[in-house]
């Protein structure tokens, strides 16, 4: 059999062990422990024929660089995207809309985060998959919910660009006593460089001058390097 009429194994949902699957992990531990790739496959509940739910919904949070960005897409360009078409995109059009109208009308709906696990359920699944770097802030309220997540710069990030004012620009405005930082690494390996440490050190000078504390500053690399690294944790740019 030449090599391309061979049979190309793709995981379906259903061949996940149970524990795995979207639905049954939101049943058993809850919304707040899904990532976004994991909620929005529950959304468009099937793939196509070269990819499962995960995948597709990975591949819209990496295209659009976030929920922000899908919300922002018009109708028809989500439903020209292989695997979506009207009735998904109707779906997850839907779906963003109630979100928004339930942040408008309650401050208690917005996602709380308390550890580095909290942000990668947030940010991991698109940020892991984007092909240039980008750091974002997450400004947070007094109870730790997400108030806003900004992307800040896009490209190489390192000490001779980064602008503190572009950086806590969104906490200021919104009063917000702390931020946590998240960049990602294309090559897919989180392990802090020396940019990420001198970046770091920098923000957290910045932030105590604002009053404004850096709660932590995660790195996103791929599954197969770690998925993630806390450079609080391991003592890096901080204290």
């Amino acid at each position: 059999m030449a090599e391309q009429d061979k049979p190309q194994y793709r995981l379906l949902i259903r061949d996940m062990p149970a524990k795995e699957r979207p639905r049954e992990r939101l049943r058993d531990y809850g919304a707040s422990y899904l990532s976004n790739a994991e909620l929005i496959a529950i959304l468009l509940r099937t793939g196509t024929s070269s990819e499962n739910v995960i995948d597709l919904s990975n591949r819209l949070l990496a295209k659009y660089g976030g929920l922000e960005g899908i919300s922002k897409a018009s109708f028809q360009e989500l439903a020209s995207i292989h695997g979506m078409g009207d009735a998904k995109t109707a779906q997850l059009k839907s779906a963003l809309e109630l979100s928004k109208r339930l942040l408008a009308a309650s401050g208690d709906a917005r996602p709380e985060v308390h550890s580095p696990e909290a942000v990668f359920n947030l940010l991991g699944a698109e940020m892991s998959l984007l092909e240039q770097e980008q750091f974002r802030v997450i400004a947070l309220n007094i109870k730790n919910q997400v108030i806003n997540v900004s992307t800040v710069y896009k490209g190489n990030v390192n000490s001779a660009v980064v602008r503190a004012s572009e950086v806590f620009q969104d906490a200021v405005r919104s009063n917000c006593p702390s931020v946590i930082l998240v960049h990602n690494h294309p090559s897919g390996d989180p392990n802090p460089s020396p940019d990420d440490i001198a970046v770091t050190k920098q923000l957290v000078a910045a932030g105590e001058l604002l009053d404004i504390t850096v709660l932590d500053h995660i790195v996103i690399g791929q599954s197969s390097y770690g998925s993630y690294i806390s450079m609080k944790k391991r003592r890096l740019g901080f204290g």
